[in-house]
């Protein structure tokens, strides 16, 4: 099968495409023929990782990952497409079944695999029928960011009614952040740059900040909850003094969550109803994947980047 294979660390260019083995199933997985998957922030934070055994994060990161090279070799974390095969003693998928799925479950077990045309994954999965009202290619970029994105909200017991803010809410995390922070019944601020306030508001945010003009930490606005959506890559906001007494305020990089299949299930429901919807950047084909990680690089995209695997694959 074709595949992308990181072959080591280092800039997007480390990534190749080459035919390596189709994977067999076990008789607890099933075998998925991927038609999409999605570029995260975190596939290119792990591709370009420099793991050092002379310093403890880098010795935990070497064991976790693997030291010249990922111990996983083909990356990607998200995928829909269709069953293939089912083992023997799977039973809540058969052969035909269109599903969406995140193959990770923590950041401490990364499962990867998704930049390929087939990949294993345990019916115990992040895993779950596609909606049937989104494409195969909207239906891959809503596990990472909406996961994240509900993680971190309910981390912050957010109520109805509550002021949130959404720092970098044009992005994969930002873009779920603010639609599921509305479900949750909140009043909501994203901030993002000019080129994306009306996506932003499209998204259902009471009010967007461009950050270009204006500092919301000094608007006098406070807020119960203040997520950055941004990451590592970007400096801690300083805003205690936008927050309410008891307001929190965290970054996607706090904490390694553990995502349950409740979560998952939640997400596939939203979508469903309609309440969630996918935010597609732009698509490349997966002979083009070294080219997509240079633009998620760049730090500008709108919601998601996705792949392309099987392009024969009708988009339905």
């Amino acid at each position: 099968m074709k595949a992308i294979v990181c072959t080591k660390y280092g800039p997007p260019e480390v990534l190749q495409l080459q035919d390596v083995k189709k994977p067999t199933p076990k008789n607890n997985e099933v075998l998925i023929r991927i038609v999409a998957t999605s570029v995260t922030a975190s596939d290119c934070i792990i591709r370009k990782l420099n793991p050092s055994p002379l310093k403890l994060r880098g010795l935990m990161i070497g064991l976790l990952l693997g030291f010249k090279k990922p111990r996983s070799s083909i990356l990607g974390m998200v995928l829909a497409g269709n069953i293939e095969y089912a083992g023997k003693k799977v039973t809540r998928f058969k052969v035909g079944d269109a599903v969406f799925a995140q193959t990770v479950k923590s950041r401490l077990r990364l499962r990867l695999g998704a930049y390929a045309e087939y990949v294993c994954l345990p019916e115990d999965s992040l895993m779950a029928i596609k909606p049937s009202n989104l494409a195969y290619e909207e239906a891959a970029t809503i596990p990472y960011g909406g996961l994240l994105a509900q993680y971190f909200l309910k981390k912050s017991n957010i109520q109805r009614g509550q002021n949130v803010l959404v720092y970098g809410a044009s992005g994969s995390i930002g873009t779920s952040a603010v639609q599921l922070a509305k479900i949750f019944g909140a009043t909501v601020t994203g901030v993002c740059s000019t080129t994306n306030l009306e996506l932003v508001k499209s998204l259902g945010a009471d009010t967007v900040i461009d950050y270009t003009k204006e500092d919301f930490t000094k608007t006098g606005q406070r807020y119960d909850f203040i997520l950055n959506a941004v990451g590592t890559k970007k400096a801690q906001l300083q805003c205690e003094n936008s927050l309410t007494l008891n307001g929190k305020h965290m970054t996607v990089d706090d904490e390694s969550p553990t995502f349950e299949q409740e979560d998952f299930m939640l997400l596939k429901e939203l979508t469903e109803n309609g309440q969630l919807k996918p935010v597609i950047d732009r698509c490349y084909p997966l002979e083009q994947m070294v080219e997509a990680h240079k633009y998620v690089e760049q730090g500008h995209k709108k919601g998601n980047v996705v792949i392309i695997v099987d392009g024969t694959n009708p988009m339905i």
